[in-house]
């Protein structure tokens, strides 16, 4: 199920897209270790993106706060979902086509660069071809109202994601996906979607950023993964964000990576195989097992090797029986004591 590598995940690949929040980030600011490994995976001569879902920002204002935050970034490494929305928009609008847009500066920057006219009033939204939104904390409900009518009176309606929540310095609020929602609920239309998990964000880096090989490394399988997935490009996921035990043991196969380490170093090492005999995982110093319906894990060694071995015993399990393996006895090594729990 898992992958392998022989050599460094970072030589493996030419480009290497990073998601930001989880996994270089954390509340503003860097996970502790993530500057170093992003300046080491350039030195290896991969190229590097940084793909985001926020569709509020532009390219230059990311590109800015990962600079100073100690990550290596310039503004061509940017790839949001706006731009990905645009680039939508573009393939089968004319240009100078107006477009009535919910959301913020990132976005009509983003429809301007590609030869469009965003349209922000809704009292001026006469002969707009499409109507496109995105997270926009100044959008006015008028607008809403008027988008919602002209979604279900049939005109098209671009999406630049679907998170149904988003981080912010007062607490997780919701994101840009509620307003999606809100507006299938009203118009019983479904919007076309640019950013992750749908795959236009991971085509757009492509074309902006370049490569042949490119891994994804996030830390949400229900965006990062399993966009990887439809895009069909290798990932790496890591654990410094939201994805902890419960969601890693529950897992169905298309939300699972190719690869899995406990944090960003885990692009600077080789990729032992997992060996597996029925439910039981071995890799490294650990053994991974399902007796019973409940996860087992014996033996020392790696963090990123615990992981490895309890992914793969639990999802051999989940696949047979259909039930996640209950894994309440079972405490990663970076929480504390992991050796021999039973």
């Amino acid at each position: 199920m898992l992958g392998s590598s022989d050599e460094m995940l970072c030589s493996a690949y030419d480009l290497i897209m990073f998601d930001l929040d989880g996994v270089v980030y954390i509340s503003g600011a860097a996970i502790p270790g993530a500057p170093e490994a992003i300046a080491t995976v350039r030195d290896t001569g991969a190229r590097v993106a940084f793909i985001t879902n926020n569709a509020s920002r532009t390219p230059e204002a990311v590109a800015e706060n990962l600079v100073r935050l100690g990550v290596q970034a310039w503004d061509d490494d940017v790839v949001t979902s706006a731009q990905a929305a645009a680039r939508v928009l573009a393939a089968k609008l004319p240009p100078e086509s107006r477009v009535l847009m919910l959301g913020a500066e990132g976005l009509a920057r983003a429809l301007v660069e590609e030869a469009l006219v965003p349209v922000r009033d809704s009292r001026d939204a006469d002969q707009v071809r499409a109507v496109v939104t995105g997270y926009g904390p100044d959008v006015i409900w008028r607008d809403v109202m008027r988008a919602a009518v002209l979604i279900r009176g049939g005109l098209w309606w671009v999406a630049s994601n679907t998170d149904m929540t988003l981080p912010t310095s007062f607490g997780v609020a919701p994101g840009h996906g509620t307003m999606v929602r809100m507006l299938q609920q009203f118009s019983g239309v479904d919007p076309e979607v640019a950013g992750k998990p749908a795959r236009p964000l991971f085509d757009e880096t492509l074309r902006r950023v370049g490569g042949q090989r490119p891994l994804m490394v996030g830390d949400r399988l229900d965006t990062d993964i399993e966009g990887a997935h439809h895009a069909e490009v290798d990932s790496l996921l890591v654990l410094t964000g939201v994805t902890g035990l419960p969601e890693l043991v529950a897992a169905p196969p298309e939300l699972r990576p190719t690869y899995l380490s406990a944090g960003l170093t885990g692009l600077l090492r080789p990729h032992p195989a997992v060996a597996t005999a029925g439910t039981r995982a071995h890799v490294g110093g650990w053994t991974a097992d399902v007796v019973d319906g409940r996860l087992h894990v014996t033996g020392s060694g790696s963090t990123d090797d615990w992981w490895r071995a309890v992914g793969s015993a639990a999802w051999v399990h989940l696949d047979a029986t259909g039930s996640p393996a209950d894994h309440a006895d079972l405490v990663p090594p970076e929480s504390g004591p992991a050796l021999d729990r039973h």
